[in-house]
Formats: C-alpha cells, structure tokens, sequence
C-alpha cells in the first residue's frame, strides 16, 4: 500500500494495539492522515507508508487503544473546581481544620472559600455549621459534597447569603433547619445552595446546570476567562487519554465558547453538548433544543440531547425510591418531576428526535424514566432514540430487563458504588437496606440482562481518570457472601470507555474502535495494559493522546 501526498501524518509504531474490533482484535502499528486512520497491522507494513513529514509515536511495548469516549461529565464545572479546596480522603474534625485553615492563609483575598470532595461521613455526625464556625468563623466558607448534590456552610457564609432563616425552595431541595429555627448549615441540592454560590460571584462551577443563559450576557474579559476554562478542562481531559466528551450539562453558551476554542485551534476533545431541561420548564423551551441540535453538528461540536434531573442522590435521602429508605421509615424521597410531567417531557423532546438521558439515582426514578420512555415510543412510535438513564444506582428486578426491551441505555459509574476508589462505604449501604444490595449499582445484571452499559466518570464528582474506573469494575467485589458478583473483566470495562462510548453518541461506525476509515482517536499507554496485574492497574497512564490525527497530550 502507498500514500499520496507523502506519506501517512502520523504513525504509531512498536505497540500492543488493542482495536476493539472483532475482526482485526490486535496489531502493531497505525497509519493515520488527514485525520482518519488509513492502516493498522505489522510494523514493518505501517512504517512503509511514512513519508519525509510524518510524525512517528513509539509506543514502547504500551497498549494503544481507541482514545477513551467520557459519556458523563461536567467540563465547565469540573475545570472550575480544579482551584478548590479538595477534601477526598479527609476525615475527622482536626484534619478538616488543618486543610481549611492551610487553603485559606493561601487565599487572603478570596470572597468566599469552597472545597469540594466532602465524604457525608466526613465527621461522626452530620456537619453543621458551628463545626465550620469553630475552624473559621471569620470568613465565609463552604465545602460541597463529592456527588454535589449538598453543601454545609459556615454562619457567616449563611448570613451573607441571606439563607440564615432559611428560604422557600423547589421540591426536592432543602435548606436544613435547626433546632433553633436557623439554618443547620446543609443545604441539600441546587436550589438551597445556588442562591449562596450567586451570592458571592462563585455560580459560574454551575454554567449550564440551570439551562439558562448567562444574564447579564459576559463581558469580552469574562468570556476570555470563561473559554480559557474550557480549555484547561479539555487538557485535563486529553491528559487522561479521552478525545470524546458528552457534557452531562449544558446551554447554548457552552457551546458558544467550545466553537470559539475549536476556531482558535484549541479544541481538543471532540464534545457533545446537552440542553439541560429544567422541572419549572415550559414544553416549548425545548425549541431550543432543537436549534441547539441543528446549529452544531460537527465532528467536533455537537448537541441533540436533553439532560433531566430526576431525583437527587442516596446520601442525603433525595434520591427517590419504590420502598421506603432503610434508615429513615416513611421517607421515599421527593422526585423533581411528577411521573406525567416527565412522561410529558419525554414524549415531546422525543418527538423532536432528540436523545434523552435523565439523572435517576434511585429504583423509584428509574422506573419513572423508563415507564416516561416507554409512553414516548407508544406516542410516537417506535426509533432508535438511545435514551439513556444516568447512574441507576438501585433498580428493581422487574425493571432490568426493561432496558434492553425499549433499547435504553444504562449509563453507569464504576467508580460510584461504595467501597470503589474514595467512595466511603457508610452512609450509602445503610440508605439502601441490605435487601436492595443485590440490585445495587448492577451493571453485571443489566448486561447480562442485554442492555448496553456505558460507563463514565461523572467528573469532578468523581476522578476522571478512565483507568481508574477501569479498575474499579475489574476490581469490584460484592459487599456481602451471596451477594451477585457485578465486576467486568477488562475488555468488557474497556469497551464501557469505547465502543459503548461511541455507540451512545451514535458514533459506532465513526470512533469506538481502532479501523481502517475511523477517525483517528487514538490513546497510547504507558504498558501492555492487558499483562497488568488488576490491582496495579492505576499504574498504567496515558503518555499519547491523539484525537482527529492531532497530538492533544503528550507525557
């Protein structure tokens, strides 16, 4: 084989090539040009197509795989946050103290200092805000938790924000009450905690979580900021070996700023941009949507989805469930939609052909989803929508094999369950009750069950490394004897951040594996992944990202 016009770009020689084709499942070596792949075999049959002017990546023995799809995300916020207060791992009263107080004497002039990453357990009773106020009561503070659905407050913070006596919020949001009629200092999901975080200019880790617009539109000096943002999210991401995102929130804005990094020559990661349709919503706002959808469709930028919040999360109780909670009898959590205004929902953006994929923690949302997608494929007939259920963190048995019946695809984080990476186990086992353990964070089961199982990091709730989560399903145990075993093996995990990946953008016949004629998403490893021991996996790192033919990281 020969190349016109001198030769292949790019190669990629001396690796262990994993494709995640069937048909061609290992090689040695790539030819890329004019950003597609045009050749994968031997050494010798790649180096043959070099030209004077071609690019030549040694990948040292490592694995080279198809470069990681990240199917759940936050860019904007997870950039954000990177400045933060990271407080994973932190427990105890006395270490708390040490790092606020540490982060704080570094930041003299900061209006308001967050950390992020909070374990619920991260004391042995729930924060308060006089826990806060005996670390530093001078300043305002706040630390969110690491799903990011609750944040605990100092007083000053509180009084500030003008959320000391409390405030009327939407279902599914509380500001906690103390004894004394003020504000405990947990405030339990966006619309406790957004007016605090608005108060003190620090909104923006939200960008795109309302679905609104900015208003008053930025300035030319916030909007530099604000696609610099986007950038330094985007390396972060290339650093991990991913050249495709679907953003888990998103506006017409985020997109705005992702077109003016990709005219700049700055974007590096192929992204997938939702509009996030909110419970207070009219019907008609998903218009925009739809010119979302039209206006960016491009190997680079795209859009045509619709992001819904459903319920809430485990750990503070706003998840919603079929039963009762184990821990707390008579509480079932409050769900943001009704099921007909969800169903509503779906059926009209559904009708629109736009995807669907809803946060739905809880068995209780699960089934309301599904039973919402099932009342769209019955008003509208049925397609190949690729809906999708984000999390599914408990389900019931009748409603695993729904998924495969409505062709809905389970969206899973292997680095979620508790006991995986810094997950602690407590207090999430006992918000579920032993009984649903078995149908917990079941991707085994869904599997098994014919449903396509994608998975993702949901950063920053959790670390965006790929191979972390790689190991986390490899490495998952069951947290009891005789409970089913959920784990993946390798190649099963791999293809979660592959080919699954690429199947729930509709991408399959574009990225996902290493072909002749797919674009040239490519990530090169630092060792033969497949010769690693499970429990050495986070050893293996990327040292070569390439997306679109393109070097986007480099170790």
């Amino acid at each position: 084989m020969s190349v016109a016009g001198g030769g292949a770009d790019l190669v990629v020689v001396n690796g262990r090539v994993l494709t995640m084709d069937d048909d061609n499942p290992a090689a040695e070596a790539i030819a890329v040009k004019d950003g597609a792949i045009i050749a994968i075999g031997s050494r010798a049959s790649i180096e043959g197509l070099k030209g004077p002017a071609t690019k030549i990546v040694d990948a040292q023995g490592g694995s080279v795989l198809p470069g990681f799809i990240e199917a759940h995300m936050h860019l904007f916020g997870g950039a954000a946050e990177l400045d933060n207060l990271h407080l994973a791992g932190v427990h105890g009263f006395d270490a708390l103290c040490d790092a606020i107080l540490d982060f704080a004497a570094k930041r003299p002039d900061a209006r308001l200092l967050i950390g992020a990453g909070v374990d619920y357990a991260i004391l042995p009773e729930p924060v308060t805000r006089h826990d806060l106020d005996r670390i530093i009561p001078d300043r305002p503070f706040a630390m969110s938790a690491s799903d990011h659905h609750t944040m605990w407050a100092n007083t000053k913070a509180l009084e500030e924000a003008g959320l000391l006596h409390g405030r009327e919020v939407g279902q599914g949001n509380e500001i906690v009450m103390g004894a004394d009629g003020l504000a405990a200092g947990e405030l339990r999901e966006g619309e406790a905690f957004g007016p605090l975080l608005d108060h003190y200019g620090a909104n923006r880790t939200r960008l795109g979580l309302e679905g609104a617009e900015p208003d008053p539109y930025p300035s030319a000096k916030e909007l530099a900021a604000d696609r610099d943002l986007m950038h330094r999210g985007q390396q972060w991401c290339a650093k991990h070996g991913i050249t495709s995102i679907q953003n888990m929130d998103g506006n017409l804005y985020q997109l705005e700023l992702l077109a003016g990094l990709e005219k700049e020559g700055r974007l590096l990661c192929r992204t997938k941009i939702p509009f996030h349709f909110k419970n207070f919503m009219k019907l008609d706002m998903l218009e925009k949507a739809s010119r979302m959808a039209a206006t960016y469709n491009s190997e680079w930028l795209t859009s045509g989805m619709v992001k819904v919040f459903y319920d809430g999360v485990l750990d503070s109780w706003t998840a919603v469930m079929v039963d009762d909670y184990a821990d707390r009898p008579g509480w079932r959590g409050e769900p943001l939609f009704s099921p007909q205004h969800f169903a509503e929902v779906a059926v009209e953006a559904d009708r629109r052909g736009l995807q669907i994929a809803v946060h739905s923690i809880g068995d209780g949302a699960v089934r309301a989803v599904l039973d919402g997608y099932q009342a769209a494929a019955k008003k509208n007939g049925r397609r190949d929508s690729r809906h999708r259920v984000e999390h599914i963190e408990v389900i019931t048995a009748p409603d695993v094999p729904r998924f495969a019946e409505l062709g809905v695809l389970a969206s899973m984080q292997p680095a979620h369950p508790p006991g995986a990476l810094n997950f602690p186990m407590e207090p999430t086992i006992s918000r579920i009750g032993r009984d649903k353990w078995p149908l917990s964070y079941a991707w085994r089961t869904l599997k098994n069950a014919g449903a396509r199982v994608v998975f993702a990091s949901d950063w920053p709730v959790s670390p965006i490394d790929p191979i972390l989560s790689i190991q986390a399903a490899v490495m998952r145990k069951p947290w009891a004897e005789g409970m089913p075993d959920q784990s993946f093996s390798l190649r099963e995990a791999i293809e979660g951040y592959t080919v699954e990946g690429a199947y729930a953008e509709f991408n399959e016949h574009r990225k996902g594996r290493l072909k002749t004629g797919y674009l040239a998403d490519i990530v090169v490893l630092s060792a033969d992944i497949e010769s690693t021991a499970p429990e050495a996996l986070h050893t293996v790192h990327p040292v070569t990202t390439i997306c679109g033919g393109r070097i986007t990281y480099q170790a």
